[in-house]
Formats: C-alpha cells, structure tokens, sequence
C-alpha cells in the first residue's frame, strides 16, 4: 500500500536528496519539498523521529557534515540532552540526516531505496 508522502526535507546540492526525489517521482509518490537548510523540522517532528527510530538520536544528526564539525558536537553531544539535541537540530537544517521524509504514518531519514520501497513504496 502507498502511503501518501507530506513532506520531504532535502537540501538542493545534496546528490542522496536528488536521488531521494528521483526515487520518490519515478514511483508515483506524492510528496512536497522543504528546503531543510531555510525550514529545519519542528522539535515535534524530530521528536516523532526519534521514537520511530528506536530512540537512538545519534541517527537524526549528519555527523559527516561541516556544522557537526564545526560546532564540536562529537564531543559535545554525550553532555546534551535529548530536548537540548531536538532543539539544536530545529535551529540548524544543516545537522539534520537528510532528506528527512514525513508522511502518514512513515518517518524516514537518509535515502536506502531498499528501506523506503518497504516503508512507502
């Protein structure tokens, strides 16, 4: 069953979210973009995110990035809380896994083509 997809946050230059939206347009997925540097997910919508993925918060974070480096947070995040992580994330779309997909009932982050044709497709 296809689950209709509301948002997809995708940053423009990224070649994963490109490939995410090729993916999504070729299989007759219904989605809407966000550009997730200028609108960065809600707190809520991480905090849905997180419990779709188990809890596990280092998932949600782009480790590989250069805010993540830049800001130091290898180091910093095991002194941060959860609500202090979320807000962080809210704050800079940058830090954020992407694309991060939103839709009914379906919270997805990174682009596997295997894992989002079982979740949505």
């Amino acid at each position: 069953m296809l689950v209709p997809v509301k948002i997809v946050y995708v940053y423009q230059k990224c070649s994963t979210c490109r490939d995410a939206l090729k993916w999504l347009d070729a299989h007759g997925i219904e989605h809407r973009i966000r550009a997730i540097r200028e609108t960065p997910p809600s707190v809520a919508e991480l905090r849905a995110a997180l419990a779709a993925s188990g809890g596990e918060l280092k998932r949600l974070i782009n480790t590989s990035g250069n805010d993540y480096r830049a800001l130091g947070l290898k180091d910093k995040l095991p002194s941060l809380t959860d609500d202090e992580v979320l807000a962080l994330l809210s704050q800079n779309g940058n830090l954020v896994k992407r694309p991060f997909l939103m839709g009914d009932g379906v919270i997805l982050n990174g682009f596997k083509p295997d894992v989002w044709k079982k979740a949505i497709g």
